[in-house]
């Protein structure tokens, strides 16, 4: 491993020169394949650290799927439903524990994840490249590859697709520095450790959270660890289903959040998993038709031919009604916020999206409307007095 790495160029193609380098000590990861970027390193660095302590903090397999240093999805290696195989595209294949979470991780958001930089927290193994390779992503980052997966990686984007081996006992310096416009910034690091120990003050009516949910706020809250901030996120089944990021005000994470978890959800209604799509139709495209299917814009498709261009048949309308009844038997989501939710508005929002548990801060001074709006729905609520903002 080498003490400094030049980079192609900084965040834009004007910002010249740049470079990655360590004050003391050798650079924490390998360049296996590729010609790494400065966002590349930035989505690389800080989806390590979210799927290492995805790992940490529930045992199992972790995967991330970043773009512009926000996850666009995270998971750990629980088994798909038969739904969610179809909406993934993955039917019928048995899927080892790390492949499994990837799969979890770029399903949350497909579209968001068009070109995503990858974490894994164990090995790469050569099912999870050969999935990897059927999809646009710039790179990946994970302790180590087998021998087949490398050779897989290498071949992906005419061989210049990025592969970086991390070394998985790196620890950082407790102090972190930056510079913005001249001036340095120096802090502490954020060490902070999401355990179930955070989630036991519990100042709502229920207060019963069972232990899937517990993971699953669990992996809300590390989500949220490396979500450029405002942030909430919604959970389910051992995976984010909706990231809402970098809002000034924060019910609009909420909304653009569980907006994006209607989607994921919708995606597993019988209109969506029976739509007749053509064999030469490409997963990017499909995705897209999708989205349009189940958003507003599908009336306006049908009165072209351009579905045509997707479809074996023209699909029928999934009618707004049909929508909201499918979306009305969504449930057992959690919730994780980065700070305290100022006002019962956010709650309301959540329970459209089949919230049932949530995890935040607490501290406004309208904590008592955010827990009776709560109570209204039966919602169990923890207050962790942890702030999560990451900038």
């Amino acid at each position: 491993m080498a003490q400094e790495m030049e980079l192609k160029y900084g965040c834009n193609p004007n910002q010249k020169p740049a470079k990655v380098f360590m004050e003391n000590g050798e650079l924490p990861f390998k360049v296996l394949n590729g010609r790494p970027g400065y966002i590349n390193l930035l989505d690389a660095l800080n989806s390590w650290q979210l799927v290492r302590e995805l790992k940490e903090a529930t045992g199992l397999p972790a995967a991330a799927s970043f773009k512009h240093v926000s996850p666009a999805g995270a998971a750990v290696a629980v088994p798909l439903s038969p739904e969610l195989e179809k909406a993934y595209f993955v039917e019928g294949v048995e899927l080892s524990p790390v492949a499994t979470a990837y799969i979890r991780a770029r399903g949350a958001d497909r579209m968001s994840s068009y070109g995503d930089f990858v974490a894994l927290s164990d090995e790469c193994d050569a099912q999870t490249a050969s999935f990897l390779k059927r999809e646009v992503s710039d790179g990946i980052i994970a302790p180590s590859y087998s021998e087949e997966a490398l050779e897989i990686l290498k071949s992906k984007r005419k061989g210049t697709y990025l592969v970086l081996q991390m070394d998985a006992d790196y620890q950082p310096e407790p102090v972190e520095r930056k510079q913005v416009f001249g001036v340095t910034f120096e802090q502490g690091r954020n060490e902070v450790k999401l355990t179930s120990e955070c989630l036991a003050e519990r100042p709502t009516r229920n207060k019963e959270i069972p232990a899937g949910a517990e993971r699953d706020l669990l992996i809300a809250l590390i989500t949220l660890k490396y979500t450029q901030s405002n942030s909430v996120c919604y959970a389910k089944d051992g995976q984010a289903i909706g990231i809402g990021a970098g809002q000034q005000s924060r019910v609009h994470c909420t909304r653009l959040a569980g907006n994006k978890a209607d989607v994921w959800y919708l995606r597993q209604a019988p209109q969506v998993q029976n739509l007749p799509f053509r064999e030469d139709v490409r997963r990017p495209e499909r995705d897209n038709a999708i989205d349009v299917y189940v958003g507003e814009e599908w009336q306006d498709l049908l009165e072209t031919d351009a579905w045509k261009n997707i479809f074996t048949e023209k699909p029928p309308v999934f009618t707004r009604e049909e929508k909201a009844a499918w979306l009305k038997t969504l449930k057992g989501v959690s919730l994780g916020s980065d700070a305290f939710f100022p006002f019962g508005d956010n709650v309301e929002r959540a329970h459209k999206s089949g919230v049932d548990y949530i995890a935040q801060a607490g501290g406004s001074i309208r904590d008592d409307n955010v827990i009776e709006t709560c109570d209204k729905y039966g919602i169990a609520m923890a207050m962790t007095h942890i702030r999560l903002f990451h900038h």
